[in-house]
């Protein structure tokens, strides 16, 4: 995630009322979407000045049909990128962080956890661990350069970060290598030291070495120019904690012993042959995953390696089950969550939250409303306090049944260097950034 990424915080407090509210049913819904979001860079005016130098789709273009879809600036010359890298502040100096290193990974660890993402209220950051920082960053074929920080020349503390990784994502019909880019972290204390379009320069010319041209990215603010606006949706798994935290709060005519009756779950799985992967199902994993995006208009394109180090379940990082036929035996069902805690902030009871975030889901037999509720029922079993998910994919279909609610952050997917003509709907998407 790039910028002010989306927050963590929480599903049902400051929901801006719809600002559609009062129009009539026929107002064209798109011309809806494109005044809010001139309004939202109106407000955002600052941030643009960077990124309206860059190759991505500007507001003014949103409708153009005379622009083909596709790269926006063809690559250069691999001998005529930039060999050296950008010029920082003169107190500051670049570094390649080796995640490897426990050291390194314990300094990026703490900078994040102290100055990433937070909610509008401050009540809630991110709190990624090392284990899943390990694994978001070391995905097949990744770049060790692509991981980069900055910092302070004569204490050597770490005051800024920055990564990629490579990724496949097919977009309609055309299969595109690009660099996710996440964790953009400036330390609070130098938010006006304008570090972060120096990073993200510096990210874009050590992967344009590397003969990639093209980048996805999210973010919770509206930068120019999204090409899917997405929901995230929260199930209560431990309500009383959450009440208490002040994440969600207790509904109108509400007492807690209904509202924790309301999100009570069976203790055990319903689907016959459901269990945990294990790494002799990556072929069939890797089958029913190809299988099912190939549907979406942009979606992530996973060989096995990919399925192996995504999706193999690791402990307090990723979690996939499946449906295995007790007849036949066949693969036929998927599901899988990430886990990704955040600090409680000044809070005398609670210092962490547990949350599941839905991954990649696919049923083919089982009906999804089914598979997504054992999948809930494991995280409670594992003691999540919430399941959270994105309206992508298929993923609509399920979240109201299953006791969702609409959170109040946007998230805002991104692409470098490649143009969509027009913005997608969330279940064209078949892709979960981390």
């Amino acid at each position: 995630m790039v910028d002010d990424n989306n927050s963590p915080g929480s599903p049902d407090k400051n929901r801006s009322p719809n600002p559609d509210g009062n129009a009539s049913p026929e107002n064209d819904a798109a011309i809806d979407v494109l005044a809010r979001k001139v309004q939202e860079s109106l407000v955002l005016g600052k941030t643009h000045k960077f990124w309206e130098t860059q190759p991505v789709g500007q507001f003014k273009d949103i409708g153009n049909t005379s622009l083909a879809e596709g790269p926006i600036e063809q690559p250069t010359p691999l001998s005529e990128v930039k060999q050296e890298p950008y010029n920082l502040p003169n107190l500051y100096e670049w570094i390649t962080c080796d995640i490897d290193s426990e050291e390194m990974c314990m300094e990026v660890y703490k900078l994040l956890t102290n100055n990433y993402v937070e909610d509008d209220e401050n009540m809630f950051r991110f709190n990624y661990s090392k284990e899943f920082l390990r694994w978001a960053l070391r995905p097949p074929g990744y770049f060790k350069s692509w991981h980069i920080g900055v910092r302070v020349k004569s204490s050597k503390k770490l005051v800024a970060f920055i990564t990629g990784v490579p990724a496949r994502i097919r977009v309609r019909d055309d299969i595109v290598t690009m660099a996710e880019i996440n964790f953009l972290c400036v330390h609070k204390k130098l938010r006006s030291k304008r570090l972060a379009p120096v990073m993200i320069k510096e990210v874009t010319r050590r992967v344009h070495l590397e003969n990639i041209w093209q980048a996805a990215y999210t973010a919770g603010v509206v930068l120019p120019t999204p090409i899917s606006t997405c929901q995230y949706w929260h199930r209560s798994l431990n309500p009383k904690k959450l009440i208490d935290v002040g994440f969600s709060r207790l509904g109108a005519r509400m007492t807690m012993s209904r509202t924790i009756k309301l999100y009570k779950l069976p203790d055990s799985t319903v689907t016959p042959g459901f269990r945990q992967m294990e790494l002799h199902d990556v072929p069939a994993v890797t089958r029913l995953l190809r299988n099912y995006l190939s549907q979406f208009a942009v979606a992530v394109d996973l060989d096995e390696n990919d399925v192996e180090h995504w999706l193999l379940p690791t402990e307090n990082v990723v979690d996939s089950y499946l449906v295995e036929s007790p007849e036949t035996h066949e693969i036929t069902d998927f599901c899988s969550f990430y886990t990704l805690p955040s600090t409680v902030l000044g809070n005398q009871n609670y210092s962490t939250l547990k949350a599941a975030y839905s991954y990649y889901n696919v049923s083919t037999k089982t009906p999804l409303l089914q598979l997504m509720n054992d999948a809930l029922i494991v995280a409670k079993r594992k003691d999540y306090d919430v399941f959270n998910a994105l309206d992508v994919m298929q993923n609509e279909t399920f979240l109201k049944e299953l006791k969702f609610g609409p959170g109040d952050g946007k998230l805002h997917y991104y692409l470098y260097n490649y143009r969509l003509r027009n913005p997608l709907k969330p279940a064209e998407l078949g892709l979960v950034l981390l």
